[in-house]
C-alpha cells in the first residue's frame, strides 16, 4: 500500500504490483483469464511509461509518454469496473481501493502533462518574441 511519501514512480510501481496480484487472483475461466491479461497489460504499463517520461528527450516527448500512461490508466479503470460488476473477485474493497488509487494517479499525471504542455507553450512564445 502507498505510504504517503510522494514518489510518483514508486506509487505507480506499487499500483502495478497490486494489479498483478488482482490479476493472479482471477478465476481460471475464459472471462477471468481474458480480463487478467488485459488488466496486466494496461495496469502495469503506466509505471514503465512514467519511467520513460523521466528520460524524455524533449518536453513534447515527456507529455507524449505521460499521455500514454494516462490512456493505459483509463483503460485499467474500465477493466476494474468490469471486474467489479461481473463479481469475478471476492473483495470489493480491494477493487474500490485500486479504483481510488487509479483516479488519484490519473489526476496527478493529467496535471503534470498539462503543466508541461503549458510551460512549453510559454517557452515557445518567449523565444519567438526575443530578437
Amino acid at each position: 500500500m502507498y505510504d504517503g511519501k510522494f514518489d510518483l514512480e514508486e506509487r505507480l510501481i506499487e499500483f502495478a504490483v497490486r494489479i498483478i496480484k488482482v490479476a493472479a487472483s482471477l478465476p481460471n475461466t475464459v472471462a477471468g483469464q481474458h480480463i487478467a491479461g488485459q488488466l496486466l497489460r494496461s495496469g502495469t504499463s503506466p509505471a514503465a511509461n512514467y519511467g520513460e517520461a523521466q528520460g524524455a528527450e524533449s518536453r513534447a516527448d515527456f507529455v507524449h509518454k505521460i499521455r500514454i500512461a494516462l490512456k493505459e490508466l483509463r483503460e485499467t479503470k474500465v477493466w476494474l469496473q468490469i471486474l467489479s460488476r461481473a463479481e469475478l473477485i471476492s473483495s470489493a474493497d480491494r477493487l474500490q481501493s485500486l479504483l481510488k488509487e487509479n483516479d488519484e494517479v490519473i489526476s496527478i499525471l493529467f496535471k503534470s502533462a498539462e503543466t508541461a504542455r503549458k510551460n512549453g507553450e510559454k517557452l515557445s512564445r518567449s523565444t519567438r518574441q526575443t530578437p
